[in-house]
């Protein structure tokens, strides 16, 4: 008998998820937020209106799924054991730094932050959740990176949240505030970052 095809293994109601979900995107990305109609991602995913209040509660829990789901698609896999496995903890280090420019540069991330930071200035408790959900996740993987270096005598952190804090502000702080803003549209390149960061290594004597 020939091989059989691998199965589908998602349930029906993760797949109507998706589905809302990548018709919400297109159409937030195509047309805008706050142009986009809550009918008009149902005609296009299929399924019902009540279907996507009882998943997603509203047009706001759409657009904070999507970004949920763009950052567990991108966010961690630069750090973890097989993506890091050979390398120093130096080039751990710059390997992330170039991944992170690299995911937060891409015009779907670009627009996304655009969404998010103009419903996060609406609403101050989705700008909270977005943090908390988005960014904290991130700050937290990297702070418990550097605090295993120091317990291992391969750097000299004195505060690994605040070096955490202050790595991604070196890597995609004003990149990212110039871009939203329109100001300039390049990031800066591998060299660039990899200069950014040298006296971060040199002062945390990561080695």
């Amino acid at each position: 008998m020939g091989t059989l095809c691998q199965m589908d293994r998602t349930s029906p109601r993760e797949r109507r998820q998706n589905a809302i979900l990548d018709a919400a995107e297109a159409l937030f990305l195509e047309q805008g937020y706050e142009r986009t109609s809550l009918a008009e991602i149902v005609k296009r995913s299929g399924g019902s209106l009540a279907t996507l209040y009882e998943l997603f509660g509203n047009k706001q829990g759409l657009l904070h799924a999507i970004a949920h789901r763009w950052s567990d698609e991108t966010m961690f896999r630069s750090l973890d054991d097989e993506a890091t496995k050979g390398l120093s903890n130096v080039e751990i280090l710059k390997s992330y730094a170039h991944c992170q420019s690299e995911m937060m540069e891409s015009p779907r991330a670009v627009a996304l932050m655009r969404m998010l930071i103009s419903e996060s200035l609406r609403d101050r408790g989705f700008a909270q959740q977005i943090y908390h959900d988005l960014h904290v996740p991130a700050l937290e993987e990297l702070t418990e990176l550097f605090r295993r270096w120091v317990a291992a005598g391969e750097a000299e952190i004195d505060n690994p949240e605040a070096a955490a804090r202050l790595f991604f502000d070196i890597v995609v702080g004003d990149s990212m505030l110039n871009t939203l803003a329109g100001i300039e549209d390049e990031w800066l390149d591998s060299d660039q970052i990899d200069w950014r960061l040298q006296p971060f290594l040199t002062h945390f004597r990561i080695r």
